[in-house]
């Protein structure tokens, strides 16, 4: 059973492809965009508006004394609320105090990141998920009074996670691979004892997606390709299983009903974008219960079914509503003069609302909402104090025209220093995936180099989510190709802005965004003056055949975008691989990796560097030795990507911008 109706983004990143998800207790991110038209007006008209306006400078050390603060579980009497927060320099588990707004760290990790997964029901007790040095080999970790956590899951490389609770708050429902390294079966454990028990054996890639209060349905996933999947209701009675959706369509499992007598879930079903439907399971009928011009990208039922939040993806925005589930009459959320509410959770009490509000020019705070009395209490602040918020940047969403005049939407940042005359350096970043998305969000490194004079064009190319199933598939079986020439085309909408120096553009990404750097300095290597690569994907071939056997019930979906690695799929591959074409590069490197990389291989990024280098070319290599697929630790935030702003201003600053200073 959910617990309230929580739904957090969680990304499953894996160096080509990012799925986005919504689930019940289980981020971060990035966005930008620019209104440009009217500028030449604006330059020509009034020569006040583009003066540049003079802010002060703050240092990476500065950026990541802001913190991070997400999710949030109330405990049985609404009283506390359990979130994660990485103000310790690592994320770790806070408590708040209600009454008194006051919060307290719980856990006091020091090596690893401790992910709260809420609190073991009329307890004071707390779950939490934790891998080692960014393996993903995440385990279940029970907290009492004593601090002493327990492994619940301590299978040598088991992966496991939290799925939700049993109707009677008794016992725990968790997914695990600990019987096969491939697959995620079902288990429940009760809490009286620990023990588990296994519900659902998945031998055939068939993923829990969600249970009936009574145990007798489960949800199941099936993945075809990344565009294409099935849901399946099983009677675990019967056996019997039954198939719901309509073949070549997307679809993600929501939850059933209370009384288990219907299921929701998410469909494409002859329509551009995702939708919510309600499935009767005696009837087979199904109701739309809501659309829009963009992706639903989720909903969540409250407890007991009172409340119903409905998420929409609206321009790499999260617009979220709130209906009375009875009635379906839209209800009101709080409103913020500072931000948007980004996620929320409701009690099982169905009186008290945690939202996650945050903006692109601050990260997101935790806000507690008491329907009863209307109160509004904040609960954490982020935002580093030494930094004043009015000296940072907004993101603004733009649209450019790419090769082939297809329109492609992005995030931009406009430097508040930029003018005519004082030319600006600026960056084309490129988002993970494919299949991900840049987002109107708070990321410190975006604000830190904007901060410091850089443009920033966080670019949607074609592939990206969120603009429509037919933009998602317009890169299958082409990456490093009209994907890549829409970024090219993002530097070339840049250089088209007057305060730009046009010879003075950088593209950076990480993960598939650090493949589509890499490919651009091979296969474009005039159009940027460097390049910073975040633990890309060099060589396909390899990454294709390594990926974790956790991925085996996605393989075939992730063959099908990409290309299969072992058919005639390689001659293409290879082809677009930078590894293989890295006696091109000829403009200046910076690549970060960390050494526990899952999912793209450190020896990828070893091998970059050292082909890169014999191309006489300077090449800039930082290997995290306790990271994976990502930073999570803040000391190594501070250090990769301060080095990314020393190395930006080593070869990619114009002289007139130093020259401004002096």
């Amino acid at each position: 059973m959910v617990d309230g109706a929580e739904l957090i983004q969680r990304r499953i990143v894996f160096g080509n492809l990012i799925i986005i998800i919504f689930l019940p207790p289980k981020l971060s991110t990035m966005t930008r965009y620019l209104w440009v038209l009217g500028i030449t007006t604006l330059v020509s008209c009034n020569d006040e508006a583009v003066k540049p306006k003079e802010v002060k400078q703050y240092t990476i050390e500065q950026f990541y004394k802001s913190s991070e603060a997400f999710g949030g579980s109330f405990n049985s009497d609404d009283s506390k609320l359990l979130y994660t927060s990485n103000e310790s320099g690592i994320y770790n588990l806070w408590e708040a105090d209600l009454a008194t707004g006051q919060s307290v760290q719980k856990t006091h990790s020091k090596q690893e990141s401790f992910f709260s997964s809420g609190y073991v029901p009329g307890t004071t007790h707390f779950l939490f998920g934790a891998d080692k040095g960014g393996n993903e080999n995440s385990h279940i970790y029970l907290q009492g009074d004593d601090t002493t956590a327990k492994d619940l899951t301590p299978g040598a490389n088991e992966r496991a996670g939290v799925f939700g609770w049993s109707r009677d708050m008794k016992s725990l429902y968790y997914t695990s691979n600990v019987r096969d390294p491939r697959f995620n079966d079902l288990y429940k454990m009760d809490t009286a004892g620990w023990k588990s028990t296994l519900l659902y054996k998945n031998d055939a890639g068939l993923d829990v997606s969600a249970i009936s209060d009574d145990e007798k349905y489960l949800l199941l996933n099936e993945f075809i390709t990344t565009t294409v999947s099935n849901l399946y209701i099983l009677d675990r009675q019967t056996n019997e299983k039954k198939k719901i959706t309509t073949d070549n369509t997307s679809n993600g499992g929501l939850q059933f009903s209370s009384g288990g007598k219907s299921v929701f879930f998410l469909t494409d079903d002859g329509s551009e974008f995702t939708y919510a439907v309600k499935y009767d399971i005696a009837t087979g009928n199904k109701e739309k219960i809501y659309s829009a011009n963009w992706d639903v990208v989720g909903v969540a039922i409250s407890y007991n079914e009172k409340y119903r939040v409905v998420y929409v993806n609206e321009d790499g925005a999260s617009v979220l509503h709130l209906f009375d589930h009875q009635t379906g009459k839209e209800l009101e959320f709080p409103k913020f003069a500072d931000g948007s509410v980004q996620n929320v959770s409701i009690s099982r009490s169905e009186k008290k609302m945690r939202l996650g509000v945050g903006s692109s020019r601050a990260p997101s705070n935790i806000f507690v909402y008491d329907f009863e009395t209307k109160e509004l209490k904040k609960i954490t602040n982020t935002l580093n104090p030494e930094i004043n918020e009015a000296d940072l940047v907004s993101a603004q969403v733009i649209r450019y025209k790419s090769f082939d005049g297809l329109e492609i939407p992005a995030i931009y940042y406009k430097p508040h220093q930029a003018s005519t005359k004082t030319k600006i350096p600026a960056i084309v970043f490129v988002h993970g995936g494919p299949g991900g998305q840049a987002g109107q969000y708070y990321f410190s490194l975006t604000q830190f180099l904007v901060n410091h004079g850089y443009a920033v064009l966080d670019v949607n190319n074609r592939g990206s989510s969120g603009y429509g199933k037919t933009f998602f598939k317009m890169d299958n079986r082409n990456h490093g190709d009209k994907d890549l020439k829409d970024i090219v085309w993002g530097k070339k909408y840049l250089q088209s802005l007057d305060y730009i120096d046009t010879s003075s553009i950088a593209i950076l990404g990480g993960s598939y965004g650090g493949y589509m750097t890499l490919a651009a300095l091979c296969f474009y290597p005039d159009e940027f003056k460097a390049g910073v690569d975040l633990f890309g994907v060099a060589n396909w071939l390899r990454t294709l055949r390594s990926i974790p056997p956790y991925w085996e019930a996605f393989k075939n979906a992730l063959y099908d975008e990409i290309g299969d690695p072992n058919s005639a799929d390689t001659v293409r591959l290879k082809n677009y691989s930078p590894l293989l074409n890295a006696h091109k590069i000829k403009k200046p490197l910076l690549v970060l990796q960390g050494a526990n990389d899952p999912r793209v291989l450190k020896v990828e990024s070893d091998e970059i560097v050292e082909t890169v280098k014999k191309n006489n070319v300077p090449v800039d290599y930082i290997v995290f030795p306790d990271e994976g697929h990502g930073f999570l630790k803040k000391e190594n935030e501070i250090k990769g990507y301060g080095q990314i702003l020393q190395f930006l201003d080593k070869y990619v600053k114009p002289m007139s911008v130093d020259a401004t200073k002096k």
